[in-house]
């Protein structure tokens, strides 16, 4: 655990390349996910009984679509940025962006597995059920995904502070 990191024998350039292309990399296993989703919420509204869904519902099913959209639209751009801006030496420019696209995401992705999740707990089983249902998927959404990774981040920084 204490360990400093391994340095890599990379140019500057190389060591973008590397970076860019694991990033690309995470983001095509999470679009699949957003994608699958995304194309089952857009067939929701067509689905018999959905005119019963009460007030509530149908703002969890709104938070549900348009967070899929957004997270569609964080995880491919930087796909499309990176094909525009090809050849003009922004790579670290494009790695920012697509941190950030990335991160805003995720924080989409997780709206809307929480509000879709919650939607059906609440149309299945009851309003109780449905709270629970959503802080349990939104904390451990946000646990897995930003506080564990921002801990371990603050601890690898003191840790490299000490050295």
């Amino acid at each position: 655990m204490g360990t400093a990191p391994r340095q890599r024998n990379e140019t500057e350039h190389e060591r973008l390349d590397r970076q860019l292309m694991e990033l690309l990399q995470g983001f095509r296993v999470a679009i699949t996910g957003v994608q699958v989703l995304f194309a089952f919420l857009l067939t929701v509204p067509f689905a018999a009984h959905f005119d019963d869904v009460d007030r509530v519902g149908r703002g969890l099913f709104y938070a549900a679509l348009l967070g899929a959209a957004v997270a569609s639209i964080c995880f491919i751009a930087p796909v499309f940025q990176h094909r525009i801006l090809f050849r003009l030496n922004q790579k670290p420019l494009l790695l920012r962006r697509a941190n950030r696209f990335g991160i805003a995401g995720a924080l989409a992705l997780a709206v809307s597995i929480t509000s879709s999740t919650t939607l059906i707990i609440q149309t299945l089983v009851s309003d109780t059920a449905a709270v629970i249902t959503a802080v349990a998927v939104g904390g451990l959404a946000s646990w897995a995904w930003f506080v564990q990774p921002l801990i371990s981040r603050k601890a690898a920084e003191r840790a490299e502070q000490k050295d």
